[in-house]
């Protein structure tokens, strides 16, 4: 048997590409979708709720729907949401082309829409790490992480070019062919995850698995503060990211294409982090000092960032975005690594809940205190607090943390 020499199997490679193309039609729609919206109501508020509504099942959902997924085929539930959500793509874009703009019928669409997202989310991130071949855990996370931001630089000035020479429903058609193609890649995958062998679920089996997670998590603390920290140190962030926007489109010299320009640099600083990970391993053993490292570093560089001249803030925002995607898939490496493949799934879904909660709760927060400390000085309170998380959820409980960071899969943990 041939030893292998990087990440790319038959069956990683396949689930690359769907999900290349799933990324491809997501940003399709995603800009047309909050332009056309914004214009047909002129209300920042209905706009919101458009996006409140794709978000609710992210509240609940996952809890519920965790257990039936680590039991489950989980190259069945990817492949069948596909199709699903193609589908829906087309009925949509029917009822678009005969009725035109009707707001209750989006929110119901984006309702629907983030049920199946929710549970495919899910269910992907549950069988993605089977995909990835043993001891290229960090080259196949570099890699599923530089999908997006390279998706997103190029098609977000695609998908503004397209909202104004096409109708939505024709771009729903288009979504709708893109998402059959990446499920029919999918199904060609021969790997169907992990799937506990057991008879029917029954109730009081489905209640326990339901628990299962919590109790899971209350034994380990390691875990535990990974994912606390996590979802303290997501909410901050966008409330930081509403604070950079509402500075940049209130100080005179500033503007909203300088912005651009800002994300621009942050997302090519991904792109290069992506690179540097999928090109240099690092050891376990190294892992956890170099992400504490860089938490520390980059909660400063935000901290900074509203104080600085122009072209400091695009260095600055470009170290982030590589120092944000050396964390990530030293992280996700780590922890899909730690994690036992019947808790996936069930772990996962408390972490998104979590953070759902945190990310609404932040946003609120940041909104109105911004309005009256100011937006830079909100900004130095709220990274404070994700510095306060740092020390209290990473750096003191060391011992704990560096277990998981240290984590490694082997052989039988895919058979």
């Amino acid at each position: 048997m041939m030893k292998r020499n990087n990440v790319w199997s038959r069956d990683f490679s396949l689930i690359t590409v769907g999900t290349i193309i799933s990324a491809i039609s997501g940003q399709t729609l995603s800009l047309p979708f909050s332009l056309m919206v914004f214009e047909q109501t002129q209300s920042a508020f209905l706009s919101a709720i458009m996006f409140v509504s794709g978000m609710l099942p992210n509240f609940i959902l996952p809890l519920f729907i965790a257990p039936l997924i680590d039991r489950g085929n989980k190259k069945k539930i990817v492949v069948t949401l596909d199709y699903l959500t193609g589908c829906i793509y087309f009925l949509m874009a029917l009822i678009v082309s005969k009725t035109g703009f009707n707001y209750q019928v989006f929110v119901a669409f984006i309702f629907v829409a983030g049920t199946i997202g929710s549970i495919y989310q899910l269910t992907y991130s549950a069988w993605y790490p089977d995909l990835i071949p043993v001891g290229y855990e960090q080259q196949g996370f570099a890699v599923s992480s530089s999908i997006y931001p390279t998706v997103i630089m190029i098609m977000s000035p695609v998908a503004a070019w397209l909202y104004k020479v096409m109708p939505i429903h024709q771009l729903l058609l288009i979504v709708g062919f893109l998402t059959l193609i990446a499920a029919t890649f999918e199904l060609l995958i021969s790997n169907q995850g992990f799937q506990k062998k057991t008879d029917v679920l029954h109730w009081k089996e489905y209640l326990a698995d339901c628990k299962a997670g919590l109790a899971y998590l209350k034994n380990e603390k390691g875990l535990r503060n990974i994912y606390s920290y996590m979802a303290i140190t997501n909410g901050v962030a966008t409330g930081v990211q509403l604070m950079v926007q509402a500075y940049f489109q209130t100080v005179q010299f500033l503007t909203v294409a300088m912005l651009a320009f800002l994300r621009t640099a942050e997302t090519l600083g991904r792109m290069l982090g992506g690179l540097v990970q999928y090109k240099v391993r690092v050891k376990p053993e190294k892992r956890y000092g170099i992400t504490k490292f860089v938490y520390f570093t980059y909660e400063t560089f935000d901290t900074l960032l509203l104080f600085l001249p122009y072209p400091l803030m695009i260095v600055n925002r470009f170290i982030c975005g590589l120092l944000g995607m050396t964390s990530y898939t030293l992280r996700e490496t780590s922890v899909q690594s730690y994690l036992p493949r019947d808790m996936r799934a069930k772990v996962n879904a408390i972490f998104n809940v979590a953070t759902s909660f945190t990310v609404i709760i932040f946003q609120l927060g940041v909104g109105s205190i911004g309005d009256v400390l100011g937006y830079r000085r909100t900004v130095v309170l709220f990274t404070a607090i994700s510095m306060a998380a740092i020390i209290g959820f990473i750096a003191i409980p060391s011992a704990v943390n560096r277990k998981v960071y240290e984590a490694t899969r082997k052989i039988e943990d895919v058979v």
